[in-house]
């Protein structure tokens, strides 16, 4: 039996705090500690992957990952995987952490997550939830090649939701706030504004007529352009999905895909909720500029993507222990030079479309369709009524190449990502953007 040329052990320990309070009442308390690993085995063309909890596992795991890889490649080998070189990662941008969340008594928080929902509870909301986390964890990984590296790093967050109902209606407003920092987050009284947004939100949603379906120009918040540049785009040039066929942008590289104005990033040294010093993989993070000046410039990439389309690996991610693929970390449109009033006075009539409710797209196809919290009629350059209801669609590669404008105002937002079945921390961002040509969805 052929023995497999490589392998590498990804061990995680740490422990996390998550609270939820419905109503201002307690709904969960819950604490996990956890320690454990995932192994990889690499022979020929196959994978072996295996996962252990607890200290005592890990050279059962090497054996039992390296047996599967072999017994794979003997019975029904794929072609030779070359994985892309390997170089130790410099662990030297670790974010600093002024007020470790362990020592902030439970109490504390709960408090906190009542300030949140009163917050909330403006004049019309019949219910809110508001929820808490955080976690401290160590990745510690080294491979068949003599890596040995680690870091430890902590995430917090909190999100808050409003409901507004008639009774024969209702609409929710969200907020929230996740980041690699500790509970100083906490402490910025800004916190609770993000909470009265929440229930004014839903409130005025309430009372706001349905929005008007049709074609026309739009400017784009930079929460849902955001959205956009990582749903649309940033999940189309994860080269796994190019590889299996699954990605508009395959074989793209090089070819102007959007307005010369747009600038499309992915960034894991970033400070923000999907920072990582290194990646599954051991890999040094690193900036890609994945769009630049309208230009598709590169691929996110694991290894063996690398190894099979050249490029620069560092994009493979997991939760816990899960066998790593390619993932996003901090994607973003990059700043233009227009402001907002420019853009309103260029559009003249349409839609500004703000905030997410989530959506989905094809990449194979290059289609999408994203539901925006709120919309507001534009007439004459001026903001006028909000509209609820509201959505945009389209083909990918037409709306970048119908970006006019490009707002100098940055914002990052934070989530987690699914693919795979696993999700992992990541943030999202844009300055405003004014599209010339795009489907708004509504009644017709």
């Amino acid at each position: 039996m052929r023995e497999p040329e490589f392998y590498d052990v990804r061990w995680i320990e740490g422990e996390s705090t998550s609270i939820l309070l419905d109503n201002g009442k307690i709904e969960d308390i819950n604490t996990n500690y956890g320690s454990g690993c995932g192994v990889r085995a690499l022979c020929g063309g196959s994978w072996g992957y295996t996962s252990s909890e607890g200290v005592d596992g890990i050279d059962t795991a090497i054996n039992a990952a390296r047996e599967l890889a072999s017994d794979v490649n003997k019975h029904s080998p794929g072609e030779k995987v070359t994985l892309a070189s390997y170089c130790e990662p410099n662990v030297d941008n670790l974010p600093s952490i002024k007020e470790t969340p362990r020592d902030v008594p439970v109490e504390e928080k709960v408090e906190l997550l009542k300030d949140l929902s009163n917050n909330a509870s403006c004049k019309g909301i019949s219910s809110t939830s508001a929820s808490y986390s955080e976690s401290t964890f160590k990745v510690h990984y080294t491979n068949s090649e003599g890596a040995d590296c680690e870091y430890e790093l902590t995430r917090v967050g909190f999100a808050i939701s409003a409901i507004a109902s008639d009774g024969a209606a209702y609409q929710v407003g969200r907020e929230s706030n996740f980041d690699v920092c500790g509970y100083e987050m906490f402490r910025d009284p800004g916190i609770l504004e993000k909470a009265q947004s929440a229930g004014k939100t839903a409130v005025d949603l309430l009372g706001a007529r349905q929005a008007k379906g049709g074609k026309g120009p739009v400017i784009l918040d930079p929460e849902l352009a955001g959205v956009f540049a990582h749903e649309a785009v940033g999940h189309a040039s994860e080269a796994d999905l190019v590889l299996e066929g699954s990605s508009i942008l395959a074989d793209r590289i090089g070819e102007e895909i959007a307005s010369p104005l747009v600038n499309i990033v992915d960034d894991p040294t970033l400070h923000k909720f999907g920072y990582y010093p290194f990646d599954a993989e051991g890999m040094q993070s690193h900036r890609t500029d994945i769009i630049t000046d309208g230009v598709l410039n590169s691929y996110l990439h694991s290894r063996e993507t690398a190894g099979k389309l050249g490029g620069t690996s560092g994009n493979s991610r997991s939760q816990g222990y899960s066998a790593p693929v390619v993932r996003m970390s901090n994607t973003y449109v990059d700043n233009g030079n227009s402001n907002l009033d420019e853009m309103l006075e260029e559009l003249g009539d349409g839609m500004y479309l703000a905030g997410t409710r989530g959506g989905q797209v094809n990449t194979g196809e290059g289609i999408f369709q994203f539901n925006a919290e709120k919309g507001y009629i534009v007439e004459n350059g001026e903001i006028g009524d909000l509209v609820r209801d509201v959505s945009l669609s389209g083909n990918t590669l037409e709306i970048l190449k119908n970006v006019l404008l490009v707002g100098n105002d940055l914002k990052m937002h934070s989530g987690r990502c699914g693919k795979s079945g696993q999700a992992v921390p990541v943030s999202d961002g844009s300055p405003h953007l004014l599209i010339s040509d795009a489907l708004v969805g509504g009644v017709q």
